[in-house]
């Protein structure tokens, strides 16, 4: 699978938290992209596929509304082969603790923490892709990681 699919692949579902939505949607994508072809500006492809895969996951979340978590192992099947189980193990419960934060967070402070902290990529880019301006799209990761550090923080304190 190559990079871009996988990283488009990823996240879809990071967003649906669905596999089989977000196969759907990296589908839907892809089609979409192939008929916007002739719009495609040759900068940069993952942005522009990111782009749509937005897209196509806002259009599917206005029609479903409400998206339920299925199978939240996906993440796991996509750890490389090559590292090793205890790597393996500290990997899955660090994945298990990132979703735990963001799984209540308003939908673009989550968009915008995965485009800029998940996919590193740049802020015009992820501006872009949110279809936002470049400073609202930095306040929206400020208070998207503002929310997850107060998460982090232990109630006791």
């Amino acid at each position: 699978m190559s990079i871009v699919l996988s990283g488009c692949l990823f996240f879809l579902f990071s967003l649906s938290r669905n596999h089989h939505t977000a196969e759907d949607l990296v589908q839907e994508t892809f089609l979409r992209a192939h008929l916007g072809l002739e719009n495609f500006q040759g900068k940069q492809i993952k942005s522009w596929l990111l782009t749509i895969a937005h897209h196509a996951f806002v259009d599917h979340y206005r029609k479903h509304k409400r998206i339920v978590v299925k199978e939240e192992r996906f993440f796991y099947r996509q750890v490389d082969q090559m590292i090793m189980p205890e790597d393996q193990v500290m990997m899955q419960l660090a994945v298990e603790d990132v979703f735990a934060l963001m799984a209540d967070l308003p939908e673009k402070y989550k968009v915008a923490v995965l485009l800029r902290d998940f996919h590193q990529l740049s802020y015009e880019e992820a501006a872009q892709i949110m279809n936002v301006k470049k400073a609202h799209f930095k306040v929206l990761l400020f208070r998207g990681r503002q929310a997850i550090r107060k998460r982090e923080v232990p109630d006791d304190e």
